[in-house]
């Protein structure tokens, strides 16, 4: 199993490249940061820098949008950290949440984020596409590059067209139960399109705090509940309370959901996420001792994870690495 870690680019930026370095280090193989350029500092800048202190990870959006950049951007700047660093880039993708919402435009349609990666993956290879009715590739391509482009996303169309589209599929909770139905439906989508559905690479992507004093790791989690809760909500909206297209563990927690104020989006004293019950917390996070986290990170990979990424926006972030990098991957990699 592969292990990433996912950062947020809060300044100083030289933090989050040392947090990537050593991650690395401890035998981390992804570095991830969020992508959202007003709440936090420009990733794509910050990638440079987390490439060139580094050997082997490889590094990327968790996630970008189709809606923030033109998509000719996004290929340009994957593309030039390929060419300087040798194919070390992932790209996941997502419609657009926090990056969008918060500059008062609203997330892309899921068809035009299949669009938008048909023309980014395909300029970064080298090959010609078809982008505003115009023709065009990137001339000083020489050597294109396959970018991995994994897409987010929790709802049945969004799992649909994850298993129709996607290199990989990345579920941002670690809860069993929703990895299972979400999975399934991945799958299925995929088979029906005549896609071999093992070749998709499955992303468990969850707070991991290592420790414990459980109720001080709650209190430093939850604002990924009410993070979550925001996509959520958008799918009981279109869906309502269908338990086949919406599991009841999410959309019953949410009921008591009083809107999201996107200032505190990712940090632990989420006013908005006070709603989110310590059995969310437990269930969608990863908590307690080593022994524990060895637990259930043994269970997602026994039931097909490939990749498991911790975000790391809590109180003891170097601890928690350690942690990892000295026991839990270890042991889970033998």
């Amino acid at each position: 199993m592969d292990f990433g870690v996912v950062l947020q680019t809060d300044p100083p930026a030289r933090r989050v490249v040392e947090l990537t370095k050593m991650a690395e280090d401890l035998g981390f193989t992804h570095g991830w940061t969020f992508d959202s350029h007003v709440l936090w500092q420009e990733p794509f800048v910050i990638y440079s820098q987390m490439l060139a202190a580094t050997e082997r990870m490889i590094v990327g959006p968790m996630v970008t949008n189709p809606g923030t950049r033109d998509w000719t951007v996004l290929a340009s700047l994957f593309a030039t950290l390929n060419e300087m660093y040798g194919g070390r880039t992932i790209c996941g993708m997502g419609r657009g949440d926090s990056a969008l919402r918060y500059i008062g435009k609203k997330p892309k349609t899921l068809a035009t984020m299949v669009e938008s990666m048909e023309v980014i993956k395909g300029l970064v290879a080298g090959r010609e596409v078809v982008y505003n009715g115009q023709r065009l590739d990137i001339p000083w391509v020489e050597e294109g590059w396959d970018l991995p482009m994994w897409v987010a996303g929790y709802g049945p169309n969004a799992l649909a067209t994850i298993g129709r589209h996607a290199d990989g599929f990345i579920l941002q909770l670690a809860d069993p139960q929703v990895l299972e139905w979400t999975m399934a439906a991945v799958r299925k989508a995929a088979e029906e399109s005549g896609r071999d559905s093992d070749e998709i690479k499955i992303c468990v992507v969850a707070p991991a705090y290592v420790g414990d004093d459980i109720a001080h790791q709650r209190d430093q989690l939850r604002w990924f509940g009410g993070m979550v809760g925001n996509h959520v909500a958008d799918m009981v909206k279109r869906y309502g309370e269908d338990s086949s297209k919406v599991p009841e563990v999410l959309s019953d927690y949410i009921k008591a959901r009083e809107g999201y104020d996107y200032d505190h989006h990712g940090k632990a004293d989420n006013p908005s996420s006070e709603f989110v019950p310590d059995e969310i917390v437990d269930r969608f996070c990863v908590l307690g001792t080593v022994e524990q986290h060895i637990e259930k990170v043994s269970l997602l990979q026994e039931m097909g994870v490939d990749h498991f990424g911790i975000y790391l926006m809590h109180d003891d972030q170097e601890g928690t690495l350690r942690a990892y990098g000295e026991s839990v991957i270890p042991a889970i990699n033998g």
